[in-house]
């Protein structure tokens, strides 16, 4: 990946849907935000309207475009490398339900039969790393593991270590450069 020290990724998880809030892998379906979502959403625009962004990407997926307008930003262009990880037969089953099969199951550590692995999603990820860092400061609007993934990227670092970065809905967190290195500015807030 290539540096582009000065460089800003904002990333904002989409506002709760019926399955972030209940614990469901979603990926393709195309859910709805909540009320509480769309609510949650609106209050990122006071965060974000004094932002000037070069570049606003957003998700394909309907809580992720939601969540844009919503936020002040009707006309982010979709990208479709920012999907959420590919769970396959997983998609609508939670960590609890996958773990009385499989034990010790987490996306991070086990495939997901007939989904994404880790280095596909990384590669589709490393695509937004490149775009945005030519840019000055980007804005995108995805998912919880594709977000997580992206930042490990964006810090040179394997797509399993985006295990470390727990993502809310409807967070704000930051990206950037301390001097050369890619750095976390701020997270989850």
């Amino acid at each position: 990946m290539s540096s582009a020290e000065g460089a800003e990724l904002w990333v904002v998880r989409h506002g709760e849907t019926e399955w972030s809030r209940d614990g469901r892998h979603t990926s393709t379906t195309d859910l709805p935000l909540t009320d509480v979502g769309e609510l949650a959403a609106v209050s990122l625009a006071t965060r974000l309207a004094e932002v000037e962004f070069d570049l606003v990407l957003t998700s394909p997926r309907r809580r992720a475009r939601r969540t844009a307008e919503l936020a002040g930003f009707p006309e982010a262009q979709v990208d479709e490398d920012l999907v959420e990880w590919g769970y396959g037969d997983y998609e609508g089953v939670t960590t609890a339900e996958i773990r009385e099969t499989v034990p010790g199951w987490t996306v991070w550590t086990h495939p997901s039969p007939g989904g994404e692995s880790a280095d596909e999603v990384s590669v589709r990820l490393d695509r937004v790393v490149e775009r945005t860092r030519r840019h000055g400061r980007s804005l995108v609007f995805a998912h919880g593991h594709s977000l997580r993934v992206l930042t490990a990227r964006w810090l040179e670092q394997p797509a399993d270590e985006g295990r470390f970065f727990k993502l809310d809905t409807s967070t704000i967190s930051v990206l950037g450069f301390e001097r050369e290195h890619p750095a976390l500015l701020k997270w989850n807030s």
